[in-house]
């Protein structure tokens, strides 16, 4: 939905935006294209292999640090609001395809899963030390898994026979208690969750959507492409009323003041786009606009 994000963004020639998930570049270039002169175009990504892609344009420039940091780092740069700001949550195809990331159930690989490969704590450390009450609970947080008891308890017990270094261990330790005909969507289910805790990405989305209403100018849009029902519902209900939980507070009138206002419906991928490319199949668009 490349094409659907960007449009969404209603770009003015001379506009200031921001793409925080640059990755491989392809909305930025995007952007780029539709930008004048006098535009300019803030690229963030926490990943130093994102830096071998960046776009050699005067217009551009590219952060390398975690989006949760855009208003620090706009400000650093003399940018106190912008046009717009677009978000692609999906990990990128080079993460993903890299067995040495350790993203992807089918690829063997160490146990890894940061994107930030500063970070202190890998999918190893989250697998091999985290208490069982603890995997139990990112299991079924940020997995939506119901037997998150006994995922988290075979992992327990694989490990006490061996630390789970790698991807086809970690796979091979939970195999004998997966569904036959379920169990690649489950081990999807187990490495998104720890992937979420490792990069705290729940936390990361919160702190920068909080961010994006006052860094966009009034009129300016925010363009979000979502994969999980977690990343999801959060921008959902942030860009339907500025919260995370609960309802916004009414004036004595009854009124509502709300940061943003939703423009047009919930945006899935087409039939062509998913036969195109399989990763799509589970993104949704939202779009709204600064008040």
């Amino acid at each position: 939905m490349l094409t659907e994000s960007v449009e969404g963004l209603g770009i003015k020639p001379d506009g200031m935006y921001v793409d925080v998930t640059f990755g491989g570049g392809g909305h930025s270039k995007a952007i780029l294209d539709q930008l004048g002169p006098d535009g300019r175009l803030i690229a963030f990504d926490q990943d130093k292999d994102a830096l071998a892609n960046t776009i050699h344009d005067e217009r551009f420039l590219l952060i390398n640090e975690n989006f949760k940091h855009i208003k620090r780092f706009l400000r650093f740069h003399g940018i106190k609001q912008v046009d717009g700001i677009l978000a692609d949550f999906g990990i990128s195809s080079h993460q993903i395809d890299e067995p040495e990331r350790g993203f992807s159930t089918r690829h063997q690989g160490r146990l890894d899963m940061r994107m930030n490969q500063d970070d202190p704590v890998s999918a190893f450390e989250v697998v091999n030390e985290y208490d069982e009450g603890e995997l139990r609970s990112i299991f079924y947080q940020y997995g939506e898994l119901r037997k998150a008891p006994v995922l988290a308890r075979r992992i327990i017990e694989g490990r006490q026979q061996a630390s789970i270094e790698m991807t086809s261990d970690l796979n091979e330790v939970l195999r004998p208690v997966l569904p036959k005909r379920r169990e690649n969507k489950i081990l999807a289910q187990v490495y998104q969750a720890i992937r979420i805790e490792v990069n705290r990405e729940l936390d990361a989305l919160k702190e920068f959507l909080l961010q994006t209403t006052q860094l966009i100018k009034p009129g300016g849009r925010l363009s979000i492409i979502s994969y999980h029902s977690l990343e999801d519902r959060l921008v959902k209900r942030f860009m339907r009323n500025g919260l995370f939980e609960g309802e916004p507070e009414r004036d004595i009138y009854g009124n509502v003041e709300v940061p943003f206002k939703r423009i047009g419906k919930l945006i899935i991928p087409s039939e062509e786009e998913i036969e195109a490319n399989s990763r799509a199949r589970s993104a949704k668009l939202r779009i709204a606009e600064r008040n």
